[in-house]
């Protein structure tokens, strides 16, 4: 059992004051590992990676194979048999789009659209 003094500065074990909370999530929005979803700060996104992170893995990838000036559509990318073993094998559709923007805005990447959906053409 916690000691008196321990019972005194935190007469509730295991639950965090709020304002320790919102200052370990403007922590993570400075790191930008959160972004908030609306005004209020009510709902947020946690991401394990920033975006450029994960633009920064796929274009690696990309890289490491020889695949600069391929298209790729994004299934491809998240869920095709090549990126199986990749960290970003998996990664949502959302989350691959900002890391594609990231790139886009490297100059190493297009968006594009296809007949069956997005794609990305790596540069």
């Amino acid at each position: 059992p916690p000691a008196v003094g321990e019972r005194l500065l935190n007469p509730h074990p295991g639950k965090l004051p709020l304002e320790s909370i919102q200052v370990v999530l403007e922590e993570l929005r400075k790191n930008g590992n959160l972004e908030w979803l609306d005004k209020n700060k009510t709902s947020f996104l946690i991401m394990w990676r920033r975006p450029e992170e994960w633009g920064k893995l796929i274009y690696q990838w990309v890289s490491k194979n020889g695949l600069t000036n391929s298209v790729f559509t994004l299934y491809e990318l998240a869920s095709g048999d090549d990126t199986e073993n990749e960290e970003f094998h998996g990664l949502d559709e959302t989350m691959l789009l900002r890391a594609l923007q990231a790139l886009q805005q490297e100059h190493k990447a297009e968006i594009i659209t296809l007949d069956d959906g997005r794609g990305v053409k790596f540069f």
